[in-house]
C-alpha cells in the first residue's frame, strides 16, 4: 500500500521561511515523477511544484517561482518543498503527489494526506 506523508506546515509570519517534507512508502519512488500542490479555502487544489524522477525536470507555478525549490532524495524516498519569501496567498493545505506521468495537472496516482501552511501575522 502506498503512503504518501507530508510534514513541516505550520504558522508562519509573512516573508519568513518553511520546508514541507513528504515521506513516501510503498511504491518504486525513484521511478515516480513527484509533485507539490495546494488548496486554499474556497479554491481549487492548484499546482505548485514538480519534480520529475531523476530531478532533470523541476518545474514552478508561476505563483512560487523564484520563492519555492523543490529537492528529492532517492536513497531515502524523500521530496521537500522549501518555501521562502512566504505570502498571506500562499497559505493552504499543501499535498504531495506521486505518479507516473510528469504534469501541472492533478494527474498523479497517490496523494498524501495533506499539511496545513498558513502565513499570516
Amino acid at each position: 500500500q502506498v503512503h504518501l506523508v507530508e510534514s513541516g506546515g505550520g504558522l508562519v509570519q509573512p516573508g519568513g521561511s518553511l520546508r514541507l517534507s513528504c515521506a513516501a512508502s510503498g511504491l518504486a519512488f525513484s521511478t515516480h515523477h513527484m509533485a507539490w500542490f495546494r488548496q486554499s479555502p474556497g479554491k481549487e487544489r492548484e499546482f505548485v511544484g514538480a519534480s520529475a524522477w531523476s530531478s532533470k525536470m523541476i518545474a514552478y507555478a508561476d505563483s512560487v517561482k523564484g520563492r519555492f525549490t523543490i529537492s528529492r532524495d532517492n536513497a531515502v524516498n524523500m521530496i521537500s518543498l522549501q518555501m521562502n519569501r512566504l505570502k498571506p496567498e500562499d497559505t493552504g493545505v499543501y499535498y504531495c503527489a506521486a505518479g507516473s506521468t510528469f504534469t501541472a495537472t492533478s494527474a498523479y496516482d497517490y496523494w498524501g494526506q495533506g499539511t496545513q501552511v498558513t502565513v499570516s501575522s
